[in-house]
């Protein structure tokens, strides 16, 4: 007898649901996270992550928040999670703090605050999962930046 067969209100093993955003009400099943944490540790690497190497990540809590911390353990990073509700000048002096060279971000003030730190890439939710080429040099990804400010 399967675990599925003994649970059938749960489903089998990719059917599990890991987490539901509090927000939407969407569902992150087991199946979903792989595959997305899969094409995010790609695009991490691509951009140049590399075991050890620390990565902020600041998200609201929910499945974007859980696909990037673990694609970046996938990577081989260290994932560094920043609240997003921070203001500004804190999560300055905590980007600052950390040393990191990779920020995850859609947030406009955390692109702000690390404007005078080390990182040098910054990823939005939609760059971990897009199968595309990746930029050369410091270069802000999230669609927030590609406007003027």
């Amino acid at each position: 007898m399967y675990a599925c067969d003994a649970l059938p209100s749960v489903g089998c093993m990719d059917e599990r649901i890991v987490m539901v955003d509090s927000g939407t009400g969407l569902e992150l099943t087991e199946e979903q996270l792989d595959e997305r944490s899969a094409v995010a540790t790609v695009q991490l690497r691509r951009r140049g992550v590399r075991t050890g190497d620390t990565v902020l990540i600041c998200l609201p809590v929910g499945p974007d928040l859980l696909v990037a911390a673990d694609a970046v353990i996938a990577a081989g990073g260290v994932a560094w999670p920043v609240p997003a509700d921070l203001d500004t000048g804190s999560l300055r002096d905590r980007i600052k703090a950390s040393g990191a060279r990779v920020m995850i971000s859609d947030l406009p003030h955390a692109l702000d605050a690390a404007d005078e730190s080390r990182v040098r890439v910054v990823m939005s939710v939609a760059d971990l999962s897009a199968l595309h080429s990746y930029p050369g040099s410091r270069r802000i990804c999230a669609e927030s930046d590609r406007t003027e400010r």
